[in-house]
């Protein structure tokens, strides 16, 4: 199980899994690769540097913009659970040229507390962009996103993690549309009717097989984000999909 973006709640989702089609010695997989490579060409100057060295065990990439009213409790509670846990992280925070103060919530933050990073864009590219931008500036073992919001509960990421660091799955997607879910609050009907109708879209043209693509809690083996999100050219919501 794992938990997806539903505004103002919480809520208990299905998983969603992608494992590699052949598994290989060491932590390349076929498929990866070959995208990987086919795409290199036309990748133009690389505005954001290879990670070589990998420093932490998980990273929690949030975008943020225009988030000041909500962003410290968002930070209070991932940094409260996961200085419970046993292993390492760091808190990404990337602002996407917001207005208001999120910054300086950020920076405030990270001076009382270890382990959180700010990065910023130089001006408003969008939710994709700004996902892509702590991804690849990322130096976890593993990724996990997330929304500013939290309307999907931090330790929800105790459902998704353990498929992660198994092996067997690079990664999993919490799901709003399988039967497992629990919605606990849930949004108004034609919100919900127009995501139902896109997702339709999306498993029929583009992404067969995968139910919620739009979810905002995924995660990933590192190695395979940060070539995946390299590759990555959807700077809006829409993103998720590519």
């Amino acid at each position: 199980r794992a938990s997806s973006f539903v505004k103002a709640s919480e809520a208990s989702m299905g998983t969603e899994l992608i494992a590699p089609e052949e598994r290989r010695e060491g932590i390349d997989t076929p498929a990866v690769v070959a995208v990987a490579e086919e795409g290199a060409h036309n990748l133009g100057a690389d505005p954001f540097p290879a990670v070589t060295e990998i420093r932490v065990y998980l990273s929690i990439v949030i975008p943020a913009y225009n988030e000041e009213k909500r962003l410290l409790a968002t930070l209070e509670r991932i940094h409260d659970y996961m200085s419970r846990r046993d292993f390492s992280f760091e808190i990404v925070v990337v602002d996407d040229g917001s207005k208001d103060d999120t910054v300086g919530v950020v920076e405030r933050f990270s001076e009382e507390r270890r382990g959180v990073r700010l990065l910023r864009n130089e001006e408003n590219r969008g939710k994709g962009h700004s996902v892509q931008h702590g991804v690849l500036e990322s130096r976890g073992r593993d990724v996990l996103f997330s929304d500013a919001d939290l309307s999907t509960p931090i330790e929800e990421c105790d459902r998704l993690l353990p498929y992660i660091s198994s092996g067997q799955y690079d990664i999993a997607i919490g799901s709003r549309a399988l039967p497992e879910s629990n919605l606990e609050v849930r949004q108004p009907f034609y919100r919900e009717w127009m995501g139902r109708m896109f997702n339709k879209v999306v498993q029929r043209l583009a992404v067969p097989g995968i139910s919620d693509t739009q979810c905002g809690f995924k995660a990933f083996r590192g190695d395979v984000a940060r070539r995946l999100f390299r590759l990555q050219k959807v700077e809006g919501f829409a993103f998720d999909v590519e």
